[in-house]
């Protein structure tokens, strides 16, 4: 065999592979985006009927001492966003956010201070965590100027969230979970063939406080 002709053998071998690719990275698009579809369905839903029931929420608070009154969840939104990939328009990600707050009356205001790194790092990783409104306030002596504490002015209500986030390349969704349980983020991710009906109940449980197994694996 000429040279020319091993180089031919080669290249007809790429491209041959490469053709095989495309058709696996196809089958893996459309089985992703299947998936994506499945969850913009199932939270659209889910978001329609929360906002109906108006579900208890999760024990909150910013310290141990100073626990929250009991919450509900309202105000159920779906968002997502779309992407240009290997020219086809395809799921980005997939948000369901609402809000925590009483169940009796509205937010009320409260404060609470820190004068300890470890104390003042919880609770302002709690109050991100949950996009809380507050203030910072620093606490000097009266005399010395110098500083005791750092307050914090803000009003018991709170967000949370579910965002989904498609990987059309390796056929999986990430899932991001702000404040389902208390002021936290959790993250999981499935493969995009287990995104199904009985999967998305245990996600469901989740949001309204029951058992479940969504993130357990």
């Amino acid at each position: 065999m000429s040279f020319l002709n091993q180089l031919k053998s080669q290249a007809s071998a790429l491209h041959s592979a490469h053709n095989v690719d495309l058709v696996q990275q196809a089958a893996q698009t459309r089985l992703t985006e299947a998936a994506a579809k499945t969850v913009w369905l199932y939270v659209a839903e889910l978001a329609q009927q929360l906002n109906v029931i108006a579900p208890d929420g999760p024990p909150l608070s910013l310290t141990r001492k100073m626990p929250w009154p009991a919450m509900k969840l309202v105000d159920f939104q779906v968002d997502a966003r779309k992407k240009t990939l290997r020219d086809q328009e395809v799921f980005d990600y997939i948000a369901l956010g609402w809000r925590l707050v009483p169940q009796d009356g509205a937010p009320v205001a409260a404060s609470v201070s820190a004068n300890f790194p470890p104390d003042l790092q919880r609770i302002e990783s709690r109050l991100s965590f949950g996009a809380v409104p507050h203030d910072r306030v620093d606490v000097r002596h009266p005399e010395k100027n110098t500083l005791q504490a750092i307050r914090f002015d803000y009003s018991t209500e709170a967000r949370a969230g579910i965002t989904v986030t498609v990987d059309h390349d390796d056929a999986r969704l990430a899932f991001r979970l702000a404040n389902l349980q208390g002021f936290e983020v959790l993250t999981t991710s499935y493969p995009a063939a287990q995104i199904q009906g009985p999967l998305l109940d245990e996600l469901a449980k989740l949001i309204v406080g029951q058992s479940s197994r969504f993130v357990s694996n």
